[in-house]
């Protein structure tokens, strides 16, 4: 394996990584409505719990409101039921065609706490970007080791998944930040 390979792929993981760490800031409520705040609520329809979206289609008419219109009305009582049960903070309402879930603002403590939830989640970003980094500079020196190239090639390929490292840290860091201030503005 050449060195450029092996920065591809530690570059591919790294932004995996990265982009985890997105997804996970996406799920945390900031007191503005949005579809992601029930993205992982899985609800039973036919027999399957699938998740609220396969059997619905969601959207966000205002700041403070999901809507959530089921395709097969039958299934209504089971995707309000499911949400509660998402121990989510919401309180769904029926109307016997569609659910509508105010999402209610945020407290300042609430907030804080939520705030603290996202900076766990960086840190383990940082930590898998960090063990990635250590993974790929084992592979660089085994590489030199079995003289698949020489000592600079390796010295280069150290100092490039370096790089990756202090980009990818940089991007959850600034993922972070916006996560943080959307949290306090609302």
């Amino acid at each position: 394996m050449m060195v450029e390979d092996i920065l591809e792929k530690a570059g591919e993981q790294m932004e995996k990584s990265a982009e985890f760490c997105k997804s996970q800031f996406a799920k945390v409520r900031t007191g503005r409505a949005s579809t992601s705040l029930i993205d992982g609520v899985m609800v039973e329809l036919y027999g399957a719990k699938v998740p609220i979206s396969q059997g619905a289609t969601i959207s966000v008419p205002d700041p403070r409101t999901i809507l959530i219109q089921p395709w097969d009305r039958s299934t209504l009582a089971s995707i309000e039921k499911a949400i509660q049960q998402a121990s989510l903070g919401f309180n769904p309402q029926s109307d016997g065609n569609v659910i509508r879930v105010p999402v209610p603002p945020l407290t300042e403590e609430r907030r804080l706490e939520f705030v603290k939830m996202c900076k766990k989640f960086a840190e383990e970003g940082r930590i898998a970007v960090r063990n990635i980094r250590r993974e790929y500079i084992e592979l660089l020196k085994k590489g030199e080791k079995s003289k698949e190239f020489a000592e600079d090639d390796r010295k280069w390929g150290e100092d490039e998944v370096q790089s990756l490292t202090d980009k990818y840290v940089k991007l959850i860091d600034e993922h972070l930040a916006g996560k943080e201030k959307e949290l306090m503005e609302d």
